[in-house]
């Protein structure tokens, strides 16, 4: 993979971690259309460092109430969001490798993420403007959030999407849905980071899987491109939940559902 090809799986995973389309999904499909191998595991830390930077940026004042008082109850909904993903992750690695390997599911799960911004929008306002303030939230709210997080394990379905239906599915207001979202995204990052490292540092992993075909310069590239991007797109989202819809979103993935659905049951121009 050259530094071109690093640059823009980069953006696109900084862009995609945080808008509602599927930032795995897409870069499976970026790989199967430029033909790019696994880049490794190298590159892939990596950018979801640079994710990770983006979200300290942007959520800093979240982030450093939560460092404060690390004993409060948004501490412990973020954890009881987190369980369900870490559980899936363990019992379900392999059908979940695999489907990242071949894509198989990927049109299917597009839809998915599809049909879970339309059920976000249609919740959001048959709730109206009864919703759910910060301090009103509960541990079975936080359990929501985590169970469709768990289901966005799967390449195609977004995180961000799933966890903002679990909010707003519970009556969460918008703005704090998507604050939770984002900060969410920090112990599921720092999960798959610390597991990457892990199996790095016991030799559980082929050199080949660590380093890929791609050079220093890439990854520097591949990092700072994710760390850029996604600051820009974590403000945006931002916006667009509190004050627009998410049907966009929705549209778009659903017609590249069903592009990537015609390409694998009929075409094979990429599948």
């Amino acid at each position: 993979m050259n530094i071109v090809h690093a640059i823009i799986l980069g953006a696109v995973q900084g862009l995609t971690e945080f808008l509602p389309v599927s930032s795995s999904g897409h870069l499976v499909l970026l790989q199967k259309i430029f033909g790019i191998s696994e880049p490794g595991m190298i590159f892939g830390v990596m950018v979801h460092v640079g994710t990770l930077l983006a979200v300290f940026v942007v959520l800093w004042r979240d982030i450093w109430a939560v460092l404060r008082r690390l004993i409060q109850p948004l501490t412990g909904f973020l954890i009881i969001a987190t369980i369900p993903a870490v559980i899936s992750a363990l019992v379900l690695r392999k059908p979940i490798e695999h489907a990242f390997e071949t894509g198989q599911f990927l049109g299917f799960s597009f839809l998915i993420t599809s049909a879970l911004l339309c059920a976000a929008e249609l919740l959001s306002r048959r709730s109206g403007r009864n919703l759910k303030q910060a301090g009103e939230m509960n541990w079975r709210d936080a359990l929501a959030v985590g169970v469709l997080q768990a289901l966005a394990l799967i390449p195609g379905v977004s995180r961000s999407g799933a966890t903002i239906t679990g909010a707003l599915s519970r009556r969460l207001n918008r703005d704090f849905a998507a604050r939770f979202s984002f900060l969410l995204s920090i112990p599921a990052i720092l999960g798959a980071l610390a597991l990457h490292l892990w199996e790095m540092a016991n030799g559980g992993i082929g050199a080949e899987d660590v380093g890929g075909s791609v050079g220093a310069a890439a990854v520097i590239a591949g990092t700072a491109s994710a760390a850029i991007v996604g600051f820009f797109a974590v403000r945006f989202m931002l916006k667009i939940i509190r004050e627009k819809s998410l049907f966009a979103f929705a549209v778009y993935t659903a017609v590249l559902g069903i592009l990537v659905l015609v390409d694998q049951f009929g075409t094979h121009l990429v599948f």
